[in-house]
């Protein structure tokens, strides 16, 4: 499988031609003759993984449609799904209602979550590295500067951490990595959230930059003693050390998919409201939460021309929220809860053709 962060990549299911044929049963509602449909998608690198799942399972559902997917980050895919470039975008972070205003009708449907992994560098370390949220700021803002400080110490009682400077590294480039950790940091401080805020790139008190999770890696792995952060699925497969961090229960948590699933339930009564909401450092009800972790969007036009493009691509959406959703389970991604997938249904059925609903 290429890796998250290997922008521009495509994936491209290669499809035979065939009569349009529903999802699960359903028709295409005299949209027969339509063959050989595809949908372009470009988005997030984090859910890259799952995507390409995603498209290969729908591929053979759904065998006249093809699905190339770039993995060019967030904010590409956003901009090309509200110019029109492609027909779907996936996003680590939803639309405020700003930007909204600026464009045609977008639905935006929750599809999993993701988690930042804080990774680390220290040599000689005889057991995982665990972080408060005050450790996690502190370091992050520059204000802890060295791995004897006594609030790691607390952290990691029994631990011998070793007498090193703190090297942080970051990224440079637009990421929902970064809006998700600074959203988090920003919750959890009240002194980043004044002094540096919250986004997709922010101006970092500390540190050294490195573009996509494969800079933030090389930065950490070259210089003994530093800290970085990079998605979940990333650390998995580059057998990256990652922290586990205390949350609002007062429990050191590694990141999982049941810990990021645990994290959406912590707020699925707001979500199912506003999916926007976001999930980081959950209620202390939340006990088996891990912290940093953030809901990803699939991004679709409400309104559409083409009857067979418009019709696949609900019936691709309506395969990720429904059996898709184990599929993100077996990858690490967090499954979404009854409350939010009862609001995804009520939004994808909004999707329209020419004003009209679409045939299904």
């Amino acid at each position: 499988m290429l890796l998250p962060d290997r922008i521009g990549k495509v994936l491209l299911i290669s499809v035979a031609s065939a009569a349009v044929a529903g999802l699960a049963g359903c028709k295409s509602g005299g949209n027969t003759n339509n063959v050989g449909v595809t949908l372009n998608g470009a988005g997030s690198a984090l859910v890259y993984p799952a995507m390409s799942r995603w498209a290969e399972i729908y591929g053979a559902i759904r065998p006249d449609v093809k699905i190339n997917y770039k993995s060019a980050g967030s904010s590409v895919g956003v901009q090309q799904v509200t110019s029109g470039a492609v027909d779907f975008a996936a996003s680590d972070y939803s639309l405020d209602d700003k930007t909204l205003a600026t464009v045609k009708p977008m639905l935006q449907i929750p599809e999993t979550a993701g988690m930042v992994c804080i990774t680390y560098n220290l040599p000689g370390l005889t057991r995982p590295l665990q972080l408060s949220a005050d450790a996690v700021a502190g370091i992050f803002l520059g204000k802890i500067t060295n791995w004897q400080d006594r609030m790691l110490k607390k952290d990691n009682p029994g631990v011998a951490l070793p007498k090193m400077k703190i090297a942080v590294a970051y990224r440079t480039d637009d990421s929902g990595m970064t809006a998700a950790l600074t959203a988090y940091l920003s919750a959890v401080s009240e002194e980043w959230r004044s002094k540096v805020g919250e986004g997709g790139v922010v101006s970092w008190p500390v540190g050294v930059g490195g573009k996509g999770s494969d800079g933030v890696t090389e930065a950490v792995r070259q210089s003994p003693g530093s800290i970085g952060y990079v998605e979940f699925t990333y650390a998995q497969q580059n057998k990256l050390q990652v922290a586990s961090v205390k949350n609002l229960a007062g429990k050191y948590v590694v990141p999982s998919a049941a810990s990021a699933t645990a994290a959406i339930a912590g707020f699925s009564s707001a979500l199912g409201k506003d999916p926007r909401t976001p999930i980081v450092n959950p209620p202390a009800s939340a006990e088996a939460a891990y912290p940093i972790a953030t809901l990803m969007f699939l991004i679709v036009p409400k309104d559409g021309t083409d009857v067979g493009k418009r019709s696949a691509l609900k019936g691709f959406v309506q395969y990720v929220l429904g059996d898709g959703q184990a599929i993100a389970g077996e990858l690490n991604y967090a499954s979404l809860p009854d409350e939010v997938k009862q609001y995804d249904q009520q939004t994808l059925n909004q999707m329209t053709v020419n004003g009209k609903p679409i045939p299904y």
